[in-house]
């Protein structure tokens, strides 16, 4: 029904307003009327400023206002159709009061029925401009306002593919969601099988593209998924970052947290041939700034700082990690300026700096747990430094539990494979072998045969042994030095042990029995083949072998053991011009220059030869034979005799008569013409006879010329002496005169002068021979 009455002039209507995008649409608002009284039944028209009387009234039936009315019916119960391009129905308010509606629909009941609306608008265009509900406001409020305690304030759905919502501004803002104690936007799927992003954001300007702050304690962006990625950042710009965090306040740009086990709190990935993480320092120059931070221990913490794996066998083109500097470095302080550094910080820790493995049954070049490369003209591959003065560890320790080396080192061209030195008084290198181990402390060997250098040199420039050899243990059998060579040659050189003294004094070669108890030789030489047990050389004026002995041992002791058959000693000279002896025997104490001793069955005491035919021998019965005769040095032949008296009273020369008071004893000659004459005191005899065994000594013995020259005392007394003179004793004791043939008789001439003496006495050569 329409109303038959209006409210007068200048009285509120209804809270519905609006503006649509047809200017053609009336506006519906609440007007004031004109001062006259409504009449019963009479129709209103509204001239576009009041309602006034109208004697048209084209829809049928009056309409008095105010109006309502109440009615229970299924069908619409006010419906206005127009057919023109106006609107259908229109509601305008002049109020400035708040909270005015110009058309209101309220649902009154509390409980409503599903999808109830207080109003709805319906289009059923199916253009892309069309409108359900069109709100506009030409100020700064709003153009759609809806509100509600608990469920949406504005809901939009498309139920196909178009937009629930869609909020757009030319400068402002499109979509501007507040909330005080609530969030201020949700948004989600809930279909397990939409695969559709839960918010899209675009720009095709410059500016950003999803703009969050906050000035709170709160996160910026918080994403959480159950399967998905919590934040995907993408980019197609190779000047641009799929994710940048930045802080301007001295914290963390961006944090990535996880209590997973097994999965990362930050992940860098990269499929194509760049970089999964990369951190760097753009422009801070305080030396303080780290590219890439990894930690561990902080609240407690335990695990890795930091970890990198490779899990492509078939990956070996590219390194697992790599570090690359090119700075300068720092002389003064090496712990900055370097490619790497890493530092194990705890006085009592036992844990690594740096652990590296390689687990792997090859050997190959570079398969190494650490692979040290210097490839410049200087600097080194691998440095250890012990830098504490009072620290007792080792700078490098290397170990194996398997067959392999500790350490093997090459020198491709003409460095060292390994130098070591030492500042202080331990050993530059020092190899030992544990007691409960059974390999070697040292071993050095050439394999290449054309290689003439050394083995082993050992040289030193102090007074030190350069190189000192010990077997410490007393019940031990092995030699402290073991020199051995296998060859054909017999070269200069070619020794097992070779000696060389290279000035002006010392020993090539130095063995010393230090132990005064001990019994084993110095030096003991023995050879198995056809070769000399010791071959010595003086190239200059030395002996070739000189040995002494300080006790009652042999300076040399040449002998062949009772199953040899080998010479004891031999001495040759092979040099026709040498004019020196083979062998030259000198003694200054009292014993024999030389002893002879055969104790075998047969055989001679010495035999000498003359171009290996025998010349002169000497059996084991001590008798002499000689091809050529023999010749001494003596000019007579005499035999030991004593003496009556003390021997100092004897001179050579003296003229010896038999004693009478002792058997086998003679005494000076006293008495003219004496027959018991026997000889003269021998000056050098050629021969001495003696009764005892040849070797024995005759001191206190007086040799007694018998045959022979020997220079003897005359004197005058039987007249001046002529060559040719038989002489006889003298009254003067121990002198010979000239003998009167008149009165010579047998047994009394001594022997003939050979020289002569005209007065007085004196010493004349005589041919003794007494008759």
């Amino acid at each position: 029904m329409i109303p038959t009455s209006l409210p007068p002039n200048g009285a509120a209507g209804g809270d519905l307003g609006g503006n649509y995008p047809n200017p053609n649409v009336a506006k519906i608002q609440t007007v004031p009327v004109s001062n006259t009284a409504p009449v019963a039944g009479q129709v209103l028209k509204y001239d576009g400023v009041s309602w006034i009387p109208s004697a048209d009234n084209a829809g049928g039936g009056g309409l008095t206002l105010p109006y309502s009315a109440v009615e229970n019916n299924v069908a619409t119960l006010f419906s206005i159709t127009n057919n023109g391009d106006g609107a259908s129905l229109e509601g305008v308010n002049n109020t400035t009061s708040s909270n005015i509606a110009t058309v209101r629909g309220v649902v009154s009941s509390t409980s409503p029925g599903g999808f109830s609306a207080g109003v709805r608008g319906i289009n059923n265009g199916t253009g892309g401009l069309g409108v359900g509900v069109y709100g506009s406001q030409n100020g700064s409020g709003w153009g759609v306002y809806g509100t509600t305690p608990n469920g949406l304030g504005v809901y939009g759905n498309a139920s196909a593919n178009g937009y629930g919502v869609y909020a757009n501004s030319n400068t402002g803002t499109g979509l501007n969601a507040t909330s005080n104690n609530g969030i201020p936007a949700n948004f989600s799927i809930f279909n397990n099988s939409n695969n559709n992003n839960v918010v899209v954001a675009n720009t095709v300007g410059n500016g950003t593209v999803v703009n969050v702050t906050t000035t709170g304690n709160g996160a910026g962006v918080r994403a959480s998924t159950q399967g998905g990625f919590g934040v995907h950042g993408i980019t197609s710009s190779q000047t641009s970052a799929g994710v940048v965090g930045d802080n301007n306040g001295g914290g963390e740009a961006v944090v990535g947290r996880t209590t997973s086990d097994i999965a990362g709190a930050v992940v860098g990935r990269n499929d194509g041939g760049g970089y999964g993480v990369r951190g760097f320092i753009a422009t801070n120059a305080s030396n303080t700034g780290i590219g890439v931070l990894g930690q561990v221990g902080l609240n407690n913490s335990t695990g890795r700082a930091g970890r990198f794996e490779n899990f492509n066998a078939d990956n070996t083109d590219a390194n697992t990690f790599e570090v690359v500097s090119n700075g300068k470095g720092n002389i003064p302080d090496n712990t900055i300026g370097n490619a790497s550094s890493f530092l194990l910080d705890n006085n009592n820790s036992v844990g690594a700096a740096v652990r590296a493995e390689v687990n792997t049954i090859f050997g190959n070049f570079g398969a190494a747990g650490v692979f040290g490369i210097s490839s410049g003209t200087g600097g080194r591959a691998g440095l250890f430094y012990a830098s504490n003065p009072s620290g007792n560890g080792a700078s490098l320790i290397a170990l194996t539990d398997g067959n392999g080396n500790a350490i093997t080192a090459n020198a491709g061209k003409n460095g060292n494979g390994v130098e070591t030195n030492i500042d202080g008084t331990g050993n530059a290198l020092y190899a030992w072998v544990p007691t409960f181990s059974t390999g070697r402390a040292g071993r050095f060997e050439i394999f290449n045969e054309n290689n003439t250098n050394d083995v082993v040199t050992v040289k030193t420039v102090g007074n030190g042994t350069a190189g000192n050899f010990m077997v410490d243990r007393t019940t031990g059998t092995s030699p402290a030095v073991k020199g051995e060579v296998n060859s054909q040659f017999a070269n200069f050189g070619t020794a097992g042990i070779f000696g060389e003294s290279s000035g002006t004094g010392g020993y090539a070669g130095l063995f010393y029995s230090s132990n005064p108890g001990g019994n084993g030789p110095a030096v003991l030489a023995l050879t198995e083949g056809t070769g000399n047990g010791i071959t010595a050389n003086a190239g200059g004026n030395g002996d070739g072998v000189e040995a002494s002995c300080d006790g009652s041992g042999n300076a040399i002791s040449g002998f062949i053991p009772n199953f040899g058959t080998g010479k004891a000693g031999r001495f040759a000279n092979f040099n026709s011009a040498n004019g020196q002896p083979v062998i030259h025997i000198t003694t200054n104490g009292t014993g024999n220059a030389m002893l002879v001793n055969h104790q075998g069955p047969s055989g001679s005491v010495a035999v000498f030869q003359s171009n290996s035919a025998n010349v002169a021998r000497i059996n084991k019965a001590g008798r002499g034979f000689f091809n050529g005769g023999t010749q001494n040095s003596g000019a007579d032949i005499a035999e030991a005799f004593d003496v009556h008296g003390d021997l100092d009273a004897y001179e050579t020369g003296d003229v010896l008569v038999i004693s009478k008071s002792k058997d086998r004893m003679v005494e000076k000659s006293a008495q003219p013409y004496s027959t018991l004459v026997a000889g003269v005191y021998a000056t050098k005899p050629g021969v001495l006879l003696t009764e005892q065994e040849g070797t024995d000594d005759v001191e206190g013995q007086v040799p007694m010329g018998v045959v022979g020259v020997i220079p003897t005392k005359v004197c005058d007394e039987g007249g001046p002496i002529s060559r040719g003179d038989l002489l006889v004793t003298s009254s003067r004791p121990g002198y010979a005169m000239r003998a009167d043939p008149d009165k010579v008789r047998t047994g009394q001439v001594l022997g003939k002068a050979l020289q002569e003496l005209q007065s007085g006495t004196g010493k004349i050569k005589v041919l003794v021979n007494v008759k």
